[in-house]
């Protein structure tokens, strides 16, 4: 009887012949094979692929440019193609951006847009998704191309904690993990809140997020109802609305839609509600949420650096603060991009290599910290900030 884990001596010597023929079939310009590759050939393939860089080179993005989220997606477009302007008028490599229209709840439209950026050969690293939603339907062709990603606003904590993306997936926002603790610090020290009614998006984003929330408010001793909504399809909320109590301190909605959002604060001032409604970075849209006194976490962005002051002359004196985040992601893609493209060749491994390697200076970003990535593909230091809406309809930082 053999020992468990070897093989009969017959198959040793079968698999030394196959192996001498295929010696001898490659020597001789012959393919040795017969059987088609595999996927994990194609992906090898893939991310090993030379492409020649020359004065040009192409980035995708991945951002929801039309469909319900699109007053957010044009921002992270318009702020990539700003950096990518700046950059093609001082550098020899230039660069092209091909876009993937994610449409942001759908996730099977981000699944396409993903595809079609990862079978695009020439496309050597991407900046996207938005959503966490849509990062995680995105990750099986991206990752299987070689392509890394880097996001400007998906946050859900365990996105850079899951093996199937690591070493291929980046962002330079905080991830929920850190959005949580600022947003419930602020719940229960500065609005002393000790009633509050949760209510999730059903998307992988809200449903982390209000995870999260809910698990520090409970924590702390804070009385926390549950609840549930699918934003995409709703488009009237009193009947969520009528279940909140009188005794409810702080609504929060960690939704992405904020359209939807502004019904249903509209809606629950109507019936008399008065409980702080609190939301997430998903809805940082002052052209659209607009209820008066509500609160808003945020991203790290340097609200006053010069960037910001430049991009706000360039666009109508709007500062497009959501996509701002996206112009550092591109920064990153883009700098990987060229460093390994200066020996006129590159691969999506060698990007990917070199996203790992960066480093960018605090003066030199629109976040206003350094960026740098930990071992997990999340930026270092990270925070959030509060906001308040204005009787004006400004965000008021406050926190």
């Amino acid at each position: 009887m053999r020992r468990p884990g070897t093989k009969p001596v017959g198959a040793v010597l079968v698999a030394a012949l196959v192996g001498s023929l295929a010696v001898a079939a490659a020597a001789y310009g012959r393919p040795a094979a017969t059987t088609a590759p595999t996927g994990a050939d194609r992906a090898q393939a893939a991310d090993a692929a030379l492409l020649r860089c020359g004065n040009r080179a192409r980035v995708g993005i991945l951002a929801p440019i039309t469909g319900q989220v699109a007053s957010l997606g044009g921002q992270q477009l318009n702020w990539a193609r700003y950096f990518v302007t700046r950059w093609n008028r001082f550098h020899r490599l230039k660069i092209t951006l091909v876009q993937g229209d994610t449409q942001l709840p759908d996730t099977a439209a981000a699944l396409r847009a993903a595809q079609q950026v990862a079978g695009n050969g020439q496309v050597l690293a991407t900046v996207g998704p938005a959503g966490s939603q849509e990062v995680v339907v995105s990750s099986p062709p991206l990752r299987s191309s070689g392509a890394a990603f880097v996001s400007g606003s998906a946050t859900r904590t365990s996105l850079t904690q899951e093996a199937v993306r690591r070493g291929f997936f980046f962002r330079v926002v905080p991830p929920d993990a850190i959005q949580a603790r600022s947003v419930a610090n602020y719940i229960t020290g500065t609005l002393r809140a000790r009633n509050v009614y949760i209510i999730d998006d059903q998307e992988a984003y809200g449903v982390g997020l209000s995870d999260e929330v809910q698990n520090v408010l409970r924590s702390r001793g804070v009385t926390v109802t549950r609840d549930s909504v699918n934003v995409g399809t709703a488009t009237d909320f009193s009947s969520l609305v009528a279940k909140i109590g009188s005794g409810v301190n702080v609504v929060y909605i960690p939704w992405q839609i904020a359209a939807k959002a502004q019904v249903f604060g509209q809606q629950l001032r109507e019936n008399g509600k008065q409980a702080a409604l609190f939301g997430s970075d998903g809805l940082f849209d002052p052209s659209t949420f607009k209820i008066t006194g509500a609160y808003v976490s945020f991203f790290p962005v340097a609200r006053t650096s010069s960037l910001i002051t430049q991009f706000r002359n360039a666009h109508g004196g709007d500062a497009e603060y959501f996509g701002a985040p996206t112009y550092a992601a591109t920064q990153v893609v883009v700098n990987a991009v060229d460093r390994a493209c200066r020996n006129g060749t590159a691969t999506r491994a060698e990007v990917r290599a070199q996203i790992w390697r960066t480093d960018i200076a605090a003066r030199a970003s629109v976040l206003g910290l350094r960026v740098r990535f930990d071992a997990n593909g999340d930026i270092r230091g990270g925070r959030f900030g509060i906001f308040r809406v204005a009787q004006n309809g400004a965000y008021i930082p406050v926190g």
